[in-house]
């Protein structure tokens, strides 16, 4: 009965104060789209939150970060999801579709996480440059000052101290932040200080990878990607810190510009492949959704030192 009463007083308050609000979702539980590897953290705070609270466990959809802030963006009310979680934080353009909506994102940063270039455990463990990994991926690289379509086959190629085995890699789709963060903080990181180019021209010349085989879109499970780099001792995968962590029996990550990721080299800095992990709320849904300000505040009372989700691989903020 409570449950009933709970429900459509929820269904009321969205008419009162949602007036697009047309379809009512199945019960009263909060939605959550979003990123890949802000996933798993997000599941275990639903079901400790579901067991420790009176509220439902959240419905979450792994869509990838790009894709979670889309369906976020795209309206207000109960046909709408609550919250996306993401690996990056959300762009300009992305505010301003959310804005069109009358959508006010409220941003809580939960921690840290890095972007491995792992392979499987049984293989070598390669120490790599940025522009060594620049190099393997990108659809154009430099070549006598100019950017040039990329016709290197084997990593000896880019270098004769690396093994020679045909590049091979495993990324992350155009609608992962994992993909938009190694993008920036590797590939145009890359053409910015060492070629020396400016941002309009690294925008242009050093987003794309490959699309001659030698890098492969691998979808947002990045489990697969594991089991994928175990079967392949030549393969390498681009995918979060938390996942590596996870599946240290299966795959080792790359050393990167001198330093290997773990979590105390991500936490000060010194592995330069990282970045700050999200989620976001809808402000126009809290007091509406039930539980919704509870989770949020929740998952922030579980993103610290020596918690469930730091076991998980999170990296908490100092």
């Amino acid at each position: 009965m409570m449950s009933f009463i709970k429900l459509a007083s929820c269904v009321f308050l969205s008419t009162i104060f949602i007036s697009n609000i047309s379809i009512a979702r199945e019960g009263d539980q909060i939605s959550i789209v979003g990123s890949s590897t802000v996933f798993p953290f997000s599941t275990i705070v639903a079901e400790r939150f579901a067991k420790n609270t009176d509220f439902r466990a959240p419905v979450i959809e792994s869509t990838g970060t790009g894709g979670g802030v889309k369906l976020f963006c795209a309206g207000i009310g109960l046909e709408h999801p609550d919250i996306t979680n993401a690996s990056r934080a959300i762009k300009e353009t992305e505010k301003k579709d959310c804005a069109s909506n009358g959508i006010n994102p409220i941003e809580y940063m939960i921690g840290y996480d890095g972007i491995t270039f792992s392979n499987s455990k049984g293989s070598e463990q390669l120490s790599l440059t940025k522009e060594e990994i620049f190099k393997a991926v990108s659809a154009k690289v430099m070549s006598n000052g100019m950017m040039v379509d990329n016709n290197f086959k084997t990593w000896s190629d880019i270098n004769p101290s690396l093994p020679t085995i045909e590049i091979d890699v495993l990324a992350p789709p155009p609608s992962s932040g994992t993909r938009d963060a190694f993008v920036e903080l590797v590939m145009h990181d890359t053409c910015k200080k060492i070629y020396n180019m400016s941002k309009k021209d690294y925008k242009a010349s050093c987003s794309a990878l490959r699309e001659d085989g030698a890098v492969t879109e691998a979808g947002e499970n990045d489990n697969l990607i594991i089991e994928k780099l175990s079967a392949n001792k030549d393969r390498f995968g681009i995918f979060g810190f938390s996942f590596l962590d996870q599946n240290k029996e299966k795959v080792k990550g790359s050393i990167i510009n001198g330093v290997a990721p773990s979590i105390s080299t991500i936490a000060d800095g010194s592995y330069e492949v990282s970045r700050p992990l999200y989620f976001y709320i809808k402000q126009e849904h809290v007091g509406v959704i039930p539980g919704l300000q509870e989770f949020g505040d929740y998952f922030m009372s579980l993103a610290t030192s020596e918690s469930p989700l730091e076991d998980a691989g999170l990296i908490p903020k100092p």
